[in-house]
Formats: structure tokens, C-alpha cells, sequence
């Protein structure tokens, strides 16, 4: 409150010292010069910024339904420089139920005609507040040197770090029985059929393929490669 100034002296003050405000550029519009209470400035970064976390999720497979409740969810992100604790936050916990609800429940089904079937609210599943558990959430503050603010992102790392965090979960709960691999969204039906499939001793779980990225030019795979968050 004690730097805050009202838009009334702000005016006043340019109006008396024009020199205030420093017009680096001319009008784009018409090429005259720029004065009074207006300023024109372009900023290009001369790279992109990159924001990076980790994130941890506990949860409980129930295994005569197949539900997967989320016990407990912590994220740390570095987003850069905070301006704003209480937006920051509020941009974890958007993203971390986007996260969620693309790990356990949301999914685009299309007819073989190409037509959308999950096209409204009563078709398309969201995660609602009771799914949605408490978060833990934190930052850490290192600038970018990229821009004069030193910001990074920070929304998308729910939505990034969401999905694997709540698959690996899972799939850890169930790799006693087995079980390596279930497609996102792991519904309750796809859940409870692979443990059936682990109980009956007719569960089939080809190892997951190797990411490219991480092969030799023959196809075979390279020792030591992981991904982490």
C-alpha cells in the first residue's frame, strides 16, 4: 500500500515531467511519435524458458472394483521468480486436477463413423472435488535468465507431471500381481480387468517398447537410459 499511487497522479505526474516515460519506439500504427501517458516496448526472449518439478502420488487400488483413490499428492515445482504465492498455487492445483483427471478419467471416444460419443458433461467423466485429494505443494525459486522477470512456467507441471506420477502409482500398488502396463484413462473397468486377468493366469504384459530416443540405429536397446521426473 505504502508504493501504490492512484491512476489520477499517476497521470499528473507524466503530464508535468513527460521525461517519466521513455518512448523507445514510434506509433506502429502511423509511424508518428509516441507522447503523453502511453509507452511502447517489445521484448523477445532469446530463448525458451523451461520449468521443472517432481511429483509424487500415493494411492490404493481397490481390487474388487478397480477404483484408484489418491491418498496423498506432493509437488515441488522451480516456475522461476514468484510474484504471486496465492496465484502460483492456485495454478499447481488447476493443473494437478487436469493431471489427474487425464491419468483416471477423461476420454475423447469416437464412433467408427468419426463421430464424438463423449461430446457433453454426461459423457465426458471429471474428476469432481471428492476425487480430487489434498495437495502439497511447493516451489522453488530459481530465475531465469531469459527475461527481466526471471519467470518460468508453472501450470503446465500438473498437467505434466500428473499423469505419470498417478500411473506409476498405480502400476506399483498392482506389480506384485504382475501388472506393467494399463492405458490412460485407467477406469475402474480397465483396472479391475487386469486383476482379474493376474488372478485367472491369463494376464499377458509385453514389455513396454523403448522409446526411441533411447535405441541404437539397430533397434537394440541402449544400457543405462531412464526417464524421471
Amino acid at each position: 500500500p505504502t508504493r501504490a499511487i492512484t491512476l489520477a497522479e499517476l497521470a499528473r505526474m507524466v503530464e508535468e515531467q513527460p521525461d517519466l516515460i521513455e518512448h523507445e519506439k514510434p506509433n506502429p500504427a502511423n509511424g508518428v511519435p509516441i507522447e503523453g501517458l502511453v509507452a511502447w516496448r517489445d521484448f523477445n526472449p532469446s530463448n525458451a524458458t523451461f520449468s521443472s518439478g517432481t511429483h509424487i502420488a500415493v494411492v490404493q487400488v481397490d481390487s474388487e472394483t478397480g477404483n484408484v483413490h489418491i491418498l496423498q499428492y506432493v509437488a515441488v515445482d522451480d516456475c522461476g521468480t514468484v510474484l504471486n504465492s496465492y496465484l502460483a498455487d492456485a495454478q499447481v492445483h488447476g493443473a494437478l486436477a487436469q493431471g489427474i483427471g487425464q491419468a483416471l478419467y477423461e476420454e475423447a471416444q469416437y464412433a467408427e463413423d468419426g463421430q464424438l460419443l463423449t461430446s457433453t458433461l454426461m459423457d465426458y467423466t471429471l474428476p469432481n472435488i471428492s476425487q480430487i485429494p489434498s495437495f502439497i505443494t511447493g516451489v522453488v525459486e530459481t530465475p531465469s535468465p531469459i527475461n527481466p522477470l526471471g519467470a518460468k512456467g508453472i501450470g503446465e507441471g500438473g498437467c505434466i507431471g500428473a499423469p505419470p506420477a498417478v500411473v506409476n502409482a498405480v502400476l506399483d500398488a498392482l506389480a506384485p500381481l504382475g501388472i506393467k502396463t494399463i492405458d490412460m484413462p485407467l477406469k475402474p473397468e480397465k483396472v479391475w480387468a487386469k486383476i482379474q486377468a493376474a488372478r485367472h493366469g491369463t494376464l499377458q504384459e509385453p514389455e513396454p517398447a523403448m522409446p526411441k530416443i533411447f535405441t541404437t540405429d539397430k533397434g537394440e536397446q541402449e544400457s543405462g537410459a531412464s526417464i524421471f521426473l
